[in-house]
Formats: C-alpha cells, structure tokens, sequence
C-alpha cells in the first residue's frame, strides 16, 4: 500500500505533512476484500400533529377523532350550558391533537381532546375546589389491602 501524505494547516497557518496511518494488519476483513453492505435509503412521509382546529378541520381523519371526543363529552354528561353569568369570567376552550402510534411507528388513530383553557381561571372567584375523577389502580389496591388488614380477612 502506498503512503499517502495530506497537508494540514496548523494553528499559525504554516502546513505541516500528516501522515495517513497505513492498514497493516493481517486481520481479513469485508472492506479488504471489497465487500460493502448495500447502503438503504428510504423516504418517509411523516405525518404530524395539527397545532390548530383550522389545520385539523381539513382532514376526515382528524375531523372523526373531533366527533368521536364530542359525542363522548355530551354521552358523560361532562357539562351543562347555562346562560353566562357577567360576575363570571368566560373560559374558552381548544382542541389538542395525538397520533397514537403502534410500536412499530404506523398510525393506529387519531385522538383529539377538547380542554378548558383553565389558566384564565382566578380561585376564589372563577372556582373554588378542584375535583380528578381519575384512580389510580396503585390506590385501589392499596384501599383493598388496609381493608383487608382492619377486618381481618384471611384466606382460610
């Protein structure tokens, strides 16, 4: 094998010759004998959340997902309309967009929630408790075990 010199400038600008390291090993390898794995290049269409209802309202798919979380919060009787109330401030509300994906990053929906814009929100005046109906299975089990431990229930 041939050596091969390449210039490189230093610090003060003056070239200094560096010398290539030479492969001299006796180890067979592919890139030796001229064997290269097939380099693979692939395009893919990534598709993205939408930011806006106006970019979402454009899609079928995200349109469904908006009626599918619509009709569920009506179905739970999530709120009733009332007339306002000018003591009140108003709270707005806004779409937030997920694509759930399997794990092998295709698409398995579209989910969008509807959320209250709660930061507008003054305690004392806009509300005054905050209630999260959602358990946590850790908590049931634990609520299951003290009881079981203060009556005293055994497997016999």
């Amino acid at each position: 094998m041939q050596d091969t010199i390449v210039q490189v400038p230093n610090i003060v600008g003056t070239i200094l010759p560096l010398q290539q390291a030479q492969n001299d090993h006796t180890m067979h390898t592919r890139s030796k004998k001229g064997v290269f794995k097939p380099k693979i290049y692939s395009a893919i269409m990534v598709q993205s959340e939408p930011t806006t209802y106006k970019h979402a309202e454009k899609s079928s798919a995200w349109k469904q997902a908006m009626n599918i979380e619509f009709q569920a919060l009506i179905k739970n009787s999530t709120w009733i309309l009332v007339p306002p109330d000018p003591s009140y401030s108003i709270i707005g509300c806004k779409w937030v967009f997920k694509l759930k994906r399997n794990s092998n990053g295709s698409i398995e929906r579209h989910k969008a929630r509807l959320v209250a814009k709660g930061f507008n929100q003054v305690e004392g005046l806009d509300y005054f408790e905050t209630f999260s109906p959602v358990v946590k299975p850790t908590t049931i089990r634990c609520a299951i075990a003290i009881v079981v431990i203060k009556i005293g229930i055994s497997n016999n």
